[in-house]
């Protein structure tokens, strides 16, 4: 009789488990913040074996589509969402910064040590009026650097995209040409290259292609082991994007608006590195009932919380202290 008891127990440890009822989140959007997300959500479910998370790294632009149609409970965007577009969801969407991180010229040249880079460099090899890595302009740059007569393939984002709005948000910062004929968009009309889909996407490019160069997430480029280059900052100083080199970019933005819709690209100070950004989650203040609601508001806490001491690891920076605050009072609209 003892025996059968035991078994029963044994069986009903094994089995009740399996029969608690699981919540599944849906997400969707940046590739920007993919691995640090990727991370965050199979780390929180190890702490709640009943929530899962499923996120689609499918570019900003789908995610802000996706929770503006109801399709998903948030999305996720490096580029904020227009006053138009707010005005079209069904309640009050929250921007909430997530980690700050870099995007970086990563480059494919044969044979040539690190190639630094200015802002003019950049606006003009993506308006086709650079075409040659020996470019007199790039030469002039890198005086001590063997560069050969290469032509320059442009690599870009091939969908919306939120790191495409960082990098070309940076170029409008930087040239007046840039910002007049082509400006800062998610999408842009591109005058030249060949597209890529997601960061992944263009990573891949770069590495199959000699003589490339694309705009990508840092971590992409050190986990891909793709060169990238050092970038002239405001101050005129040339930064190779770091953890350190965005927590000074982000610094500079003294007063955070009161919805983090907030541009910290060629910032000023002598160690910001240039081409940063914060990056957002996108959440509907009401769930699409209590239970998700309460759920997304309590991983938003541990996100800004524990969360962010997975951030360097993958080479994103963490949140400065003074915005976490004003994050957890935001959080406590979601429900």
């Amino acid at each position: 009789m003892i025996r059968r008891i035991a078994l029963l127990v044994l069986c009903l440890t094994l089995v009740l488990p399996l029969l608690a009822e699981t919540t599944t989140l849906n997400g969707a959007g940046a590739t920007f913040p993919n691995p640090i997300y990727q991370k965050w959500f199979s780390e929180y479910n190890k702490l709640h074996p009943d929530v899962q998370v499923n996120y689609q790294s499918i570019g900003s632009g789908g995610g802000i589509q996706g929770v503006l149609k109801g399709t998903v409970d948030f999305g996720a965007a490096d580029v904020p969402m227009t006053d138009e577009q707010l005005s079209q969801a069904k309640g009050k969407i929250l921007h909430i910064p997530t980690v700050l991180g870099a995007v970086v010229p990563a480059y494919n040249v044969p044979g040539a040590s690190e190639i630094k880079f200015t802002g003019e460099l950049l606006a003009n090899i993506y308006l086709n009026k650079i075409t040659s890595w020996n470019d007199p302009a790039i030469v002039k740059v890198n005086p001590d650097v063997k560069l050969p007569n290469l032509p320059i393939i442009v690599v870009h984002r091939s969908e919306g995209s939120g790191t495409t709005f960082i990098f070309t948000d940076y170029l409008s910062k930087v040239s007046k040409e840039w910002e007049s004929t082509v400006g800062r968009g998610a999408s842009v009309k591109w005058p030249i290259g060949l597209g890529g889909k997601g960061n992944e996407g263009v990573a891949g490019q770069i590495r199959q292609l000699p003589g490339a160069i694309g705009y990508i997430e840092l971590i992409y480029a050190v986990e891909n082991k793709i060169a990238f280059g050092p970038v002239r900052n405001a101050a005129g100083d040339f930064v190779k994007a770091s953890l350190d080199g965005v927590t000074q970019a982000a610094a500079t933005a003294k007063s955070m608006p009161a919805d983090f819709r907030v541009s910290i690209t060629n910032a000023p100070g002598k160690a910001a590195y240039p081409i940063s950004s914060f990056t957002w989650l996108l959440i509907p203040v009401q769930g699409k009932d209590a239970n998700r609601g309460k759920i997304l508001a309590d991983f938003l806490n541990w996100m800004v919380t524990d969360g962010q001491s997975m951030t360097s690891a993958l080479s994103y920076a963490q949140l400065p202290s003074n915005v976490v605050d004003k994050v957890k009072v935001a959080i406590k609209q979601v429900h």
